[in-house]
């Protein structure tokens, strides 16, 4: 079957990026294609996200960049979120009030996610179907969507298991 514009291509490494190392790489080179400016403030507040390798909240983040820094105003924290959200490079989980790294830095796109309400975790969903299900849907009744946040709250198999 044929790929949308809108589905990954999760066999092609470059655009499915786990360990935080290759994480910076992606989204360096990304914004290097797009003309915009990762600046060191941005790389610091992303490289915090991608290192948690969980949801991070914006006062976490701002505790460690003073824990690195000396300081750091909010305002500049959440400029940097701004950025990285506008890019694509983090999502934010509204219900956590929380941000996490995408898997995808190469492409812009919105997936559900499915927290855990035990260990606080968070999976993106890499399957795209459940978006353009959700799209169809309000097309259908005449709504015409701009985004989605899709959020799954339940237990990881490790916290059902404890």
């Amino acid at each position: 079957m044929p790929k949308t514009a809108r589905e990954h291509d999760c066999t092609n490494p470059e655009h499915h990026v786990h360990d935080a190392g290759g994480y910076l790489q992606a989204v360096e080179k990304a914004c290097e294609e797009r003309g915009v400016r990762l600046t060191p403030l941005r790389a610091q507040v992303l490289g915090l996200i991608a290192e948690a390798g969980r949801p991070v909240k914006a006062y976490d983040l701002l505790d460690s960049m003073k824990a690195l820094n000396g300081s750091s105003a909010p305002p500049t924290v959440y400029r940097a979120l701004d950025f990285l959200l506008e890019q694509g490079f983090i999502h934010r989980l509204a219900s956590m009030n929380a941000f996490v790294g995408c898997h995808h830095p190469h492409e812009r796109h919105s997936v559900p996610f499915l927290i855990c309400d035990g260990c606080h975790s968070a999976v993106e969903l890499e399957d795209e179907r459940i978006t353009r299900l959700l799209d169809a849907q309000a097309k259908a009744m005449g709504f015409s969507p701009r985004a989605q946040t899709l959020e799954v709250h339940g237990l990881c198999a490790h916290c059902s298991a404890a």
